[in-house]
Parts: C-alpha cells; sequence; structure tokens
C-alpha cells in the first residue's frame, strides 16, 4: 500500500509508478489519505485490516503515517523521504491551497489552518512510541540526495537500522521511484513472506 505525500492523492506520480512497476504482481493499494491526521491513520488501520498489505510504502507526510502504523500492525515500512516534523511545514503554509494530483473524490482544494497545525502536534509528540527492537529492521528510509524539504535521516537513526540514498529530490519521479524504491520494496515483501 502506498501512502502519499500532504499535496498529493493516489494519483501522484510515484503511486502511479508503483502501479505500474507492480503490475501483474501484485495488487498494489494507492488510497487518497484524508487531510486530518487522525482520519488519514483511522483510514489506514482499516484498509491494514481488511486488505492484508505485505508492506506499507510512504513519501513525506505518507512515510510519517507508514512509521506509526508499520509496528503496530506488524507490516514492513519503506519510507521514502520521511517528514516527521508536519507541523512544521503547515506552519509556513496556513491558508487555501490545492492538491497537486486529482482526488477520487473530486475535491481539490483544502485549508491549512491552526486546528490541523495542532493535530499534526499532538501525533509528533508521540509518533515513535511503538518503536522498538523487534521492529527496528523491518522500517527502512530511503533519502533524496537532492531533497530540500525533509531532512530527518539523523532522527529516523535515531530509532531504526536500514537508511538508503537515491539521487533525487522530495518528490522521486517515476523513474527514479522505479529505480531505487521498487528493489527495495521487493526486498521487504521478501523479507516478510520468509
Amino acid at each position: 500500500m502506498f501512502l502519499h505525500g500532504f499535496y498529493a492523492s493516489g494519483q501522484c506520480v510515484p503511486a502511479a509508478a508503483l502501479r505500474e512497476a507492480f503490475e501483474g504482481k501484485a495488487h498494489v493499494l494507492t488510497p487518497d489519505l484524508p487531510l486530518h491526521p487522525h482520519d488519514a491513520i483511522k483510514l489506514i488501520r482499516e484498509i491494514c485490516d481488511k486488505e492484508k498489505p505485505d508492506v506499507l510504502v510512504g513519501n513525506s507526510c505518507g512515510s510519517f503515517y507508514a512509521q506509526m502504523i508499520s509496528p503496530i500492525v506488524g507490516i514492513p515500512a519503506l519510507l521514502g523521504n520521511p517528514h516527521f516534523k508536519m507541523s512544521d511545514f503547515l506552519r509556513e503554509r496556513i491558508g487555501n491551497h490545492q492538491y497537486k494530483s486529482p482526488r477520487a473524490d473530486g475535491k481539490q482544494d483544502f485549508t491549512i489552518d491552526k486546528q490541523l497545525i495542532c493535530e499534526f502536534e499532538e501525533l509528533e509528540a508521540h509518533q515513535f512510541d511503538c518503536c522498538n527492537i523487534s521492529n527496528k529492521d523491518r522500517v527502512w528510509g530511503l533519502f533524496g540526495e537532492e531533497d530540500t524539504l525533509a531532512h530527518f535521516e539523523p532522527l529516523f537513526l535515531k530509532h531504526y537500522m536500514n537508511s538508503y540514498h537515491f539521487p533525487g529530490g522530495h518528490t522521486p519521479t517515476a523513474e527514479q521511484f522505479k529505480t531505487w524504491y521498487c528493489p527495495l520494496i521487493e526486498k521487504l515483501i521478501a523479507g516478510a513472506t520468509c
């Protein structure tokens, strides 16, 4: 299951690249995540309980969610450019915005306000609570060497062991996703089924 970034949707470039790369090999879930973080986590948990995915793959805010949910549901995760301080990211962007890729419900407009920032702050305070010795090697990080938005590899390495790099920015291109993300996803799936 792919969990997209904050401004994206389940139709974003990385989601499409993942579906294409695994066509005929696996059923890829790419849901549109709700704006509010508690709603997003609830939806992800419901999908995990129903669909039982082999791996969670996130980008940016989606990685923030994947990191919290992975140890709870017992599913390995690949965190692409995880953004562990979403409240800081949002604080600089208060106001009206549009999603950068189409959403299934057709709603493209959303608003960042103080309440939304507070909701993310609440989760950030406890985001590593479920990290423990048994899942330190089941959550992997993949960091773009040209990422200008999220610089959280040092924080990631305080909690997890497997960190990788790719020559790209915060949101990978389709080709970067297929070249760098997909092989790691395949390794995580193989490890989960052994």
